[in-house]
């Protein structure tokens, strides 16, 4: 990364990323298809309602691997093998000791959290078992999730994408097996989710030991270093209150969706599945950033940040015009892939229509973002999520007040608060840029 063309770096490190993001969300995509189309919109709103719990349990264990990532990328940058080896073993400790605890606070809490987001009853008991297992297999994602992490700092992100890819495909089968065959429901999509994690993060832990050199860890490599896991902290901390923050506003978001009924939460479902799928380039292309960012901080190359910074805004420009036809003219189609029912079609066919206005303050988030966590600002990613939670709290219910305006209040929501997210963030990065701070020299 801190050698060659840029926007060609970005690119080709990102689609690697991007295709194994898209299959990761697949997880979440084909449970949705599978329920909603075999069971119906009462099942798809079980799994919907589960969204921003499950998100909030999984932001604040990849925060802190993300802030190890980091790290790592910066000792890479530094041609500091040995730091490198560091890294990897005493993130690997943060990410085992974390997950599990969060893992374990998450599967009591479940109950209680689903009741204050007023879960409509029909489809309470279904939202409960699913939550309660994608709780479980938490630390299975978390073990994926830090092996990627690390394989990416070091500039590799095919690996982890080749056992990703298997393990969607599994998923698939074991979908449409516990839910058609053994017609186990939303309980069904679920146990096939957490299978099909452990195998992805398992089988990506061993063949990172047995391949990588960086992974080949002697006694010496496998010590505490504290000032590794305050690094890490330090960082991490505030990405994953940033995360975690995120999620809290979009609870408060689900619920004022659960107050509208079962075919709005249906409709949601639908509309944040398939805008989860539009995050993931811009997710992909800042986590390139943030590695590009983070190995050329290390390597004292101020210039070239800035330039891998430009470039990235230009590609997120391109791809946020592609989308926003898309959208406005395939949305019913689209739609469409998840339910049969007509009513659920139509508010999700307008929903998409409202928020892929928005798709460009989505785009600017991403890329300062990846650019603030390659050179270390925590206080960004703090700043930063704050910012969404005020939006999140306030906006939506001020909106769906409004008479003419009512249920649709909720996606105007959605693109309203990215905006205000986006402006936000990109006048941080004016801020740091003319205040010279995080500078390199």
């Amino acid at each position: 990364m801190t050698e060659g063309n840029p926007i060609s770096l970005l690119i080709r490190f990102s689609i690697p990323m991007l295709i194994g993001n898209i299959f990761q969300q697949l997880y979440n995509i084909v449970d949705s298809v599978v329920v909603g189309k075999l069971v119906g919109a009462d099942a798809l709103a079980a799994i919907g309602v589960t969204g921003p719990m499950s998100f909030f349990f999984f932001a604040l264990c990849n925060g802190i691997g993300a802030g190890g990532g980091i790290v790592t990328s910066q000792s890479f940058g530094e041609n500091n093998t040995k730091n490198v080896k560091s890294c990897i073993s005493n993130v690997g400790y943060i990410m085992m000791i974390f997950p599990l605890v969060v893992g374990i606070l998450a599967f009591f809490l479940a109950d209680p959290l689903l009741k204050m987001l007023q879960t409509p009853g029909n489809v309470f008991k279904d939202a409960l078992g699913y939550l309660r297992i994608l709780c479980v297999g938490l630390v299975f994602v978390s073990v994926y999730n830090y092996v990627s992490s690390m394989l990416r700092a070091l500039g590799d992100s095919r690996t982890p994408l080749y056992f990703l890819i298997f393990s969607c495909i599994l998923n698939t089968i074991l979908d449409i097996v516990f839910v058609k065959n053994l017609h186990l429901s939303v309980l069904g999509a679920g146990l096939a989710t957490l299978i099909s994690q452990f195998v992805s993060g398992a089988l990506c832990l061993a063949f990172a030991f047995k391949t990588n050199p960086y992974f080949k860890l002697t006694k010496h490599d496998l010590k505490i270093n504290s000032d590794i896991i305050r690094r890490s902290v330090k960082i991490g901390i505030p990405l994953s209150l940033q995360f975690s923050l995120i999620a809290i506003s979009t609870m408060a978001l689900q619920r004022v969706v659960n107050s509208f009924g079962a075919v709005a939460v249906a409709a949601f479902t639908a509309t944040s599945r398939i805008e989860q799928v539009i995050h993931q380039p811009y997710q992909t292309l800042s986590a390139a950033l943030s590695t590009f960012t983070g190995q050329n901080f290390g390597a004292r190359k101020q210039d070239r940040m800035t330039e891998g910074y430009h470039k990235a805004m230009y590609v997120m420009v391109v791809f946020t015009v592609l989308m926003v036809i898309v959208m406005q003219i395939f949305g019913r189609q689209i739609t469409s892939i998840f339910v049969n029912e007509e009513e659920v079609i139509s508010m999700g066919t307008l929903a998409l229509r409202i928020t892929s206005v928005f798709y460009v303050f989505l785009g600017l988030i991403y890329v300062v973002r990846g650019y603030m966590n390659g050179i270390g600002d925590a206080f960004f990613a703090l700043f930063n999520g704050i910012v969404e939670v005020i939006g999140r709290f306030t906006v939506p219910v001020l909106l769906t007040m409004v008479p003419l305006i009512g249920v649709w209040g909720i996606w105007w929501s959605v693109g309203i608060v990215w905006g205000i997210s986006g402006i936000t963030a990109w006048f941080r990065y004016l801020y740091i840029r003319k205040k010279k701070l995080f500078s390199v020299d």
